[in-house]
């Protein structure tokens, strides 16, 4: 017995590759699909390539196989030179490794022999990219499995902030043959020196869930490490893994610029996915505006309770906490088995977490976006979605995390939080029928990232001016790069422009007198280390138990609100704050009471353009769904109080109420999109009838309260409506300065200008960066108004916030429509909400929900006595 197992293990390295592969397979029960079978065979013909394919069909495996064939393939040379002729031999890559030059060139060195043992120096091989932390530990595993069973003598490692010492000593040293991590360990890693002569040896880059990085300064970043990589490595393949995307053909040329007309793989169709909503009974008071949907928690309770393993997404962190506090307040069973999971939690009870969904110890977890990618829980049997997903692509990712199985169907259960929300999913589920995807738009010449990039090479060793804007002009980011915009860069990073000059903290890299950049300063060195990466949002307070560990960061205009013996709901638990202390928050756990929940000041979700459209059509002519079904009674009501939207007429609400008039326009193009509308209105009807106006923006429309009542026909609104001069109108309206400045705290944070405190030190606080950022931009206003970074400001607050482009469109869009101006008497089931949100924002002595319950009981009566 124990000579055959002895034999085994030979026996199975003499075989071929594939069939080596095959058999792992067999062992699991699968059989490798005809996609995974067609990447393999490009990945080995030296391709590369983006594959498509929906969540839980076996794309990590479809990537990770050409890797493996290959590794089996040196692992038969190595013990059968007879065999090693007939396996698939992997391109051949030049000799030796590569280091940066005195000059900032590329060099390349005598190939070292190879060396023999599990202790030997390895070559690294694979790099494999993930979007986030959670799912980089878990491609660790997925990775390994194979490996294991396979016997390869493969070292597979973690580089993130989540890393262990040992993977990070192990990445720094060359001593893996796969790296997991994620695009800004990638950036840090190409700060050192050393890591350039690792990357010469590496074959293969698969970039995980690439449609979460293609439409966003994340993407830019993670392009420009690429081209690096690139050039280091020649002959390096790259495969992007996507599943839910509308611009495929953009998609992979943004990841493979130079390697057009490259194969995009379809995998297998997508999963049936099908949507359940839990309408309102007949009868039953639902919300009319709102956004937690608590009134449905008996209903979620049940279903949850009713499954082995339930995940609850909602759009928010502070919407999770709420979730996670109601559930507990109902839960018959052990509360270790509800769990709460969100970016601001600390990263060990995440993975605890992630650990109870994965082995089923856990029935239920409320969730955000930190859950929504490709993290395998194969354990989880139902997916909750509490309010609008707004947009079809994040609910089927959401949907995909149920029953993650190949060949299983998803299935979500969508929880609405008020009266007109069941007609979005109506539209959701009309969108993924008709296979209509969001599209993610790569951005372009984000200059910020640019300089980080240029920075962090030369820290890794220099660089050459005229090669490295050659290799960035191979991305599509700065394929428009020009050479005047190319010397802006340079100039910045090596004095901060003009203006700043003479301020050292400023004059981060140093020319050498071979026309090598490179950074001198060790103090810059460790600062620029710190704040590598694009992710950008509000000052953060870590929160800490008094006797315990860490529980997350919130943020520090929350924190900055409370004083000690304050409480608040945080981590699925009832805190009471200590004290503060060098921006950490001390607290202790307490029993009963009631807290706050913190607010994160994260961006608001819009509704897509795409779904927009889709209710409106809905709206018009009720398809046959149980979401309309239950609408039709509100639907009745919208059409005798005024009328219904619909396609190809634009619906404008003139209402005069006790507290004013107000002009209510139903474009239907999404609430960014309306608040830009919003104002521009208010400025244009403001120069034909001088007035002071108040306004509000939802998904389907915005509202213009004017402070004297004024009345407007339909010829003054479709002059209103006319898209000519829009930016010059949107400078006089939004006043674009202010909105410009609060913009270049973000980019000056990714650029360097404001870097982090360094170690030992007590961190600056949001108040102190506003402040510096704040300072900067007045200097360079006054000094140095022509400032790359003054104009890319304004550019993205354009291009971004406002979204000119779609402005644009949408009002050609309107004043093509026919317009209708009706004069309701009383405000309708689509004003409603638009007047509910204008009132948030006033000064009144009566509390704004007694204000907003009044109006909703007048509205119901009305509903009531058409029933």
């Amino acid at each position: 017995m124990s000579a055959a197992r002895a034999r085994k293990p030979a026996a199975a390295a003499a075989r071929d590759p594939q069939e080596r592969l095959d058999g792992w397979f067999a062992s699991r029960g699968w059989t490798p699909l005809p996609f995974q079978r067609e990447v393999w065979r490009r990945y080995l013909a030296g391709e590369s390539g983006l594959l498509h394919t929906p969540t839980g069909s076996g794309k990590t495996l479809a990537a990770f196989g050409g890797p493996l064939l290959e590794a089996l393939a040196d692992d038969v040379g190595a013990r059968s030179p007879r065999k090693a002729a007939q396996a698939p031999a992997p391109p051949a890559l030049p000799e030796g490794r590569l280091r940066v030059g005195r000059n900032g060139r590329l060099v390349r060195t005598a190939a070292a022999p190879p060396v023999a043992g599990r202790g030997r120096a390895r070559d690294l091989k694979l790099l494999w990219i993930t979007p986030l932390r959670a799912l980089a530990t878990d491609s660790v595993r997925a990775l390994r499995e194979p490996v294991d069973a396979l016997g390869l003598d493969w070292e597979v490692g973690l580089r993130t902030g989540d890393a262990s010492a040992r993977d990070r000593r192990l990445s720094r040293d060359g001593k893996l043959d796969a790296l997991v991590t994620t695009p800004e360990s990638f950036a840090l890693l190409l700060s050192y020196p050393e890591t350039a002569p690792q990357l010469a040896s590496l074959r293969a880059i698969v970039i995980d869930e690439w449609h979460e990085l293609v439409g966003n300064k994340r993407g830019v970043l993670l392009q420009l490490c690429l081209a690096r990589a690139r050039a280091l490595a020649p002959e390096l393949r790259i495969w992007g893994l996507s599943a839910t995307l509308g611009n495929l053909d953009e998609a992979r040329d943004v990841l493979l610029p130079h390697r057009p007309g490259a194969a995009i793989v379809s995998g297998v169709a997508p999963r049936t996915v099908t949507l359940e909503s839990l309408v309102p009974e007949a009868g039953e008071r639902f919300a009319w505006a709102g956004h937690l949907g608590l009134s449905q928690l008996s209903r979620v309770a049940e279903r949850v309770l009713a499954a082995r393993t339930s995940l609850v997404f909602t759009n928010t962190r502070a919407t999770a906490e709420l979730w996670h506090q109601a559930l507990s307040a109902v839960w018959p069973e052990d509360p270790a088995t509800l769990a709460l999971h969100h970016g601001s939690i600390d990263a060990k009870l995440r993975v605890r977490t992630e650990a109870g969904l994965r082995d089923g110890s856990l029935r239920c977890v409320v969730a955000t976006s930190s859950l929504d990618l490709g993290v395998d829980f194969p354990a989880v049997d139902q997916v909750f979605q509490i309010g609008s997903p707004k947009g079809a692509a994040r609910l089927l990712q959401r949907a995909g995390r149920a029953k993650h199985r190949p060949g299983e169907a998803g299935h979500v259960v969508c929880v609405p939080t008020n009266a007109l929300e069941p007609v979005e999913f109506a539209a959701v589920r009309e969108a993924i029928t008709g296979g209509r995807i969001e599209s993610r738009t790569p951005p372009r010449l984000s200059l910020d990232v640019l300089a980080q990039h240029c920075v962090t090479l030369a820290l890794g060793g220099g660089f050459e001016a005229d090669a490295l804007y050659d290799e960035v002009r191979g991305t599509h980011a700065f394929a428009q790069l020009d050479p005047v915009a190319w010397g802006g860069v340079l100039q910045f990073v090596v004095q901060g422009g003009r203006a700043l000059e003479h301020y050292p903290d400023y004059r981060r890299v140093v020319i050498g007198d071979d026309g090598v950049y490179r950074v001198e300063d060790r103090r810059i060195a460790t600062r620029h280390r710190l704040s590598i990466g694009t992710i950008t949002s509000e000052g953060s307070i870590a929160v800490k138990l008094l006797r315990g560990g860490a529980l997350g960061t919130v943020e520090e205009s929350f924190i900055a609100r409370l004083r000690p013996r304050d409480r608040f709901q945080f981590t699925g638990r009832m805190l009471e704050l200590v004290r503060l202390e060098q921006m950490t928050a001390f607290v202790r756990i307490v029993r009963g009471g009631e807290g706050q929940v913190p607010k994160w000041q994260g961006a608001r979700m819009s509704l897509s353009r795409e779904l927009a459209h889709g209710v409106e059509r809905l709206l018009e002519a009720p398809a046959d769904d149980p979401e309309l079904h239950a609408l039709a009674p509100l639907l009745e009501l919208q059409a005798r109080l005024s009328e219904r939207p619909g396609a190809g007429r634009l619906l404008v609400e003139a209402v005069k109420a006790r507290d004013g008039q107000h002009l209510f326009v139903y474009p239907f193009e999404g609430r960014q999109t309306h608040e830009g509308l919003a104002a521009l209105l208010a400025l244009r009807w403001g120069r034909l009838r001088p007035n002071t106006f108040g306004y509000a923006a939802n998904d389907y429309g915005f509202v213009l309260s004017p402070a004297e009542p004024v009345q407007i026909d339909e010829e003054e609104l479709l002059q209103l409506l006319q898209p000519d001069s829009l930016v010059e109108d949107l400078r006089e309206s939004l006043n674009l300065a202010e909105l410009a400045r609060r913009q270049f705290r973000e980019i000056a944070r990714v650029a360097g200008l404001l870097p982090p405190s360094l170690p030992g030190r007590a961190p600056r606080s949001m108040r102190q960066l506003q402040a510096s950022s704040g300072l900067i931009y007045d200097v360079l206003a006054r000094y140095d108004p022509e400032h790359l970074l003054l104009q890319l400001a304004e550019h993205e607050v354009l291009s971004q916030q406002l979204e000119v482009g779609r402005l644009q469109r949408a009002l050609h869009e309107c004043a093509s429509r026919d317009l209708r101006l009706v004069r309701p008497r009383s405000l309708t089931p689509l004003s409603f909400p638009l007047w509910a949100e204008g009132k948030r924002g006033q000064l009144s002595t009566e509390d704004w929900r007694t204000r907003v319950q009044r109006a909703a009981e007048q509205l119901e009566r009305r509903h009531a006595r058409k029933r």
